[in-house]
C-alpha cells in the first residue's frame, strides 16, 4: 500500500539512521511539529545526539507553541497554556515511522513528532496530530482503513523572501504572465524550481506523481502520491517546507496562500478520501447514487460530509484570506453539492473500482492538513453512524443553481457555526473546540484591529 516505509524512498530506520550517522552522511536531525497553523515548529539537533537520546527519550519545547499567534506573540485566554502557568514545556516524542531523509538540506534528517504532557505523558488533545490520530482510531474501530491524498495548489515568484519583505509584499513578479493551466511551455520555465522539488521530495519519503502548471499566473501545483490519513497528512507538511526552503534558497518565493489577489485564481488544498477494508475499497457496490453504482458506505459518508461543512468550515479554511477564495467561476466551490467529475461542485466524485472516491474541493492551501483530514473524517463516519443521505446528484453549473447551500463565506461567520456545533463537541471533544475557537477568534481580532491597505486607499483623500 501506497505509504508503507519500505517502498518509499527516502525514508529511514532508525538502524539504518545510525549507520549514516557513523558514515559521516547526516549530521543534523530536524525535530519537528505543527503548531494550529500547520507550520512546523521544533529543533534541529546533532545527529549523535539524536541517536543517542532523543530516538528514545524525545525532546521538550515550549507549550505556548500551541497557542501563538502568527506574529509568535502569546495570546492570553487560553486554558493550555498562558502566563498563570508559566508557560512550561511539552514533550515532543519522535514517531519514527515519520524519520526521513531531507536532501534540501545538507546532511540532515527530518522526524516528526506527537505531543505529549511532560507530567502525564498522555497525547496533548488540542495538538493537531492528536486530533487527526483520534478520528484515524474512530475509522479503524468501526472497520475502516481511511486513505487520502491532498492537492495542494501554490503561486511561485521570481522575487525573494527577503526582497518581498523588504518590498512590504508588493511589486511581486510572478513566475509566468498569462494563464497557464497545463501549458508545458509555462511549465519548462518554472522546471528549475519545481524539478528540483520533484527531486528532493521523492528522495525525502514524499512520491511525486507529477507537477502541472494551474490556472493563475505562475500558479502551479505538484501532486503526492495517496497514503494512508496520517501519513498523507505528514507527507503534505514535509512538502510544504521543502517547497519553502527550496525557493528561500534559489532566492525565489512560493506561497500557500489561499488568495493572493482579487482577479487572480485561488490555491486550494483538494482532498481525496476513499475507505478499505481487508485491502479492498468499500466504495463501490450496487446502490444506485445519481448515476453512480456504489456501496451504503460511500453514500452515507459523502451524506456526512456534505452535511457537516458548516459546522467545520474553519478547519478547511483558518484565515481571513481562506475566504476571499469562495467566488463564483473561480474554479473555488460557493455552493454545497455533489456531482461526477464537475470542478463546479464542492464535492467532486471520480474514479472506478477501488479507486472510486470523493474529491472535497472545499479546503484551501492554507490549511492546516491534520486538522483538515480530521474534520473530513469525522463528518463522514458521522455520516455512515447515522445513515446520512447525500443530497440529489448535481449535473450543470452549480455556480448557477442559487437555490442551494452555500459556505460560510467569511471567518466570523464559520467561527459562529464551529461555536454552535454539538457534532463537533463530539467528534472533538469540548476541550478541543474551545481552544480553537479561542485560536480563530484571535485571528479574527487581529484582522479586525488593523488598517489594510484597502481602507487606505479608499478613504485616505476621498473621505
Amino acid at each position: 500500500m501506497a505509504g508503507a516505509r519500505a517502498e518509499v524512498r527516502g525514508m529511514l530506520s532508525l538502524d539504518e539512521l545510525h549507520a549514516l550517522v557513523s558514515q559521516g552522511e547526516i549530521e543534523t536531525v530536524v525535530v519537528g511539529f505543527t503548531d494550529p497553523y500547520g507550520r512546523l515548529m521544533g529543533k534541529r539537533y546533532d545527529a549523535e545526539m539524536f541517536v543517542e537520546s532523543i530516538a528514545g527519550g524525545g525532546a521538550h519545547g515550549c507549550d505556548y507553541l500551541l497557542t501563538t499567534d502568527m506574529e509568535m506573540e502569546p495570546v492570553r485566554g487560553y486554558r493550555f497554556a498562558n502566563w498563570e502557568l508559566g508557560y512550561g514545556d511539552v514533550h515532543l516524542v519522535p514517531d519514527l515511522a515519520t524519520l526521513r531523509r531531507a536532501t534540501w538540506l545538507s546532511r540532515s534528517a527530518l522526524v516528526l513528532c506527537d505531543v505529549h504532557a511532560t507530567t502525564s505523558h498522555q497525547p496533548v488533545e488540542v495538538a493537531p496530530r492528536t486530533i487527526l490520530r483520534r478520528q484515524v482510531t474512530a475509522a479503524h474501530e468501526a472497520g475502516f482503513e481511511p486513505l487520502v491524498a491532498s492537492e495542494l495548489e501554490h503561486y511561485l515568484f521570481r522575487t525573494s523572501y527577503a526582497d518581498a519583505a523588504r518590498g512590504t509584499l508588493r511589486d511581486l513578479t510572478p513566475a509566468g504572465w498569462y494563464l497557464e493551466d497545463y501549458h508545458l511551455l509555462q511549465g519548462a520555465r518554472t522546471e528549475d524550481f519545481h524539478g528540483a522539488v520533484r527531486r528532493h521530495l521523492k528522495g525525502s519519503g514524499v512520491p511525486i506523481e507529477n507537477s502541472k502548471g494551474e490556472w493563475g499566473r505562475g500558479q502551479h501545483e505538484v501532486n503526492v502520491r495517496y497514503a494512508d490519513a496520517m501519513t498523507m497528512a505528514d507527507r503534505h507538511v514535509v512538502f510544504k517546507q521543502c517547497m519553502k526552503e527550496v525557493a528561500d534558497a534559489m532566492g525565489v518565493s512560493v506561497t500557500f496562500m489561499a488568495k493572493v489577489a482579487a482577479n487572480q485564481a485561488g490555491s486550494g488544498c483538494h482532498i481525496h478520501v476513499s475507505l478499505r477494508r481487508e485491502g479492498r475499497s468499500v466504495f463501490p457496490g450496487a446502490t444506485t447514487c445519481g448515476p453512480l453504482s456504489c456501496s451504503d458506505e460511500f453514500r452515507w459518508f459523502l451524506g456526512g460530509w456534505i452535511a457537516r461543512v458548516p459546522e467545520v468550515m474553519v478547519l478547511y479554511a483558518p484565515t481571513i484570506n481562506s475566504y476571499k477564495r469562495y467566488a463564483d467561476a473561480s474554479w473555488a466551490p460557493t455552493r454545497l453539492a455533489w456531482s461526477r467529475d464537475n470542478r463546479t461542485a464542492g464535492f467532486r466524485v471520480v474514479g472506478d473500482g477501488d479507486g472510486l472516491r470523493i474529491e472535497c474541493r472545499l479546503a484551501g492551501a492554507d490549511c492546516n492538513p491534520y486538522l483538515a483530514f480530521a474534520a473530513s473524517l469525522a463528518a463522514g463516519l458521522d455520516g455512515i453512524a447515522n445513515r446520512t443521505e447525500p443530497p440529489p446528484h448535481f449535473s450543470g453549473d452549480v455556480y448557477a443553481a442559487r437555490d442551494l447551500p452555500r459556505v460560510p463565506y467569511s471567518l466570523a461567520e464559520a467561527i459562529d457555526r464551529f461555536a454552535a456545533s454539538d457534532f463537533a463537541k463530539r467528534a472533538f471533544g469540548e476541550s478541543v473546540v474551545e481552544h480553537y475557537l479561542h485560536f480563530f477568534r484571535s485571528e479574527q481580532r487581529a484582522y479586525d484591529a488593523a488598517v489594510t491597505d484597502w481602507e487606505f486607499q479608499r478613504y485616505f483623500e476621498r473621505i
